[in-house]
């Protein structure tokens, strides 16, 4: 689908829907992710960068269990970037061939194809400067203290 993504509707009834135009009544609202613990099977690289960023989208409230599967694929791709660009660094941008002519390393490819899909996901989770600008994040559900003392009267008449 070509265009500009659809803003959930929490954020258009926070910023008032300026468009005027129908809201999903619908849209499913994920519970946050109540654990950050990295999944099975992650490679020992992108295990290591799930363990910081998963910790810091769920302080920040963004991380939802159903986003795990992205931030899976996230973490892959930084550990792709990150293996790459230890082997450009390591060998230089320019390698030389069997024939003897000089030629682009292999891995800066694949460091340049991991760091798109990086950017793409970053900008999903609100992890660039400018994408989080455009993130407002609800604030928790806060008991209310009345309502709770409303609810515990009510088990006590007869």
């Amino acid at each position: 689908m070509a265009g500009r993504k659809p803003k959930p509707t929490w954020l258009k009834d926070v910023s008032g829907n300026p468009g005027k135009r129908s809201q999903n009544k619908n849209e499913p609202k994920p519970a946050r992710a109540t654990s950050h613990r990295a999944p099975a099977g992650l490679s020992p690289e992108a295990k290591k960068h799930w363990a910081i960023v998963a910790k810091q989208l769920a302080d920040v409230g963004i991380l939802t269990n159903l986003d795990k599967s992205a931030l899976v694929v996230y973490c892959e791709a930084w550990a792709r970037w990150r293996i790459a660009t230890d082997h450009v660094h390591a060998e230089g941008m320019l390698v030389t061939q069997p024939g003897g002519y000089l030629a682009q390393n292999p891995y800066l490819s694949i460091a340049n194809k991991a760091f798109d899909h990086l950017q793409k996901l970053m900008v999903e989770f609100g992890m660039t400067p400018s994408s989080r600008t455009r993130i407002e994040v609800p604030p928790a559900e806060q008991a209310d203290p009345m309502e709770a003392f409303l609810q515990k009267g009510k088990g006590k008449r007869a």
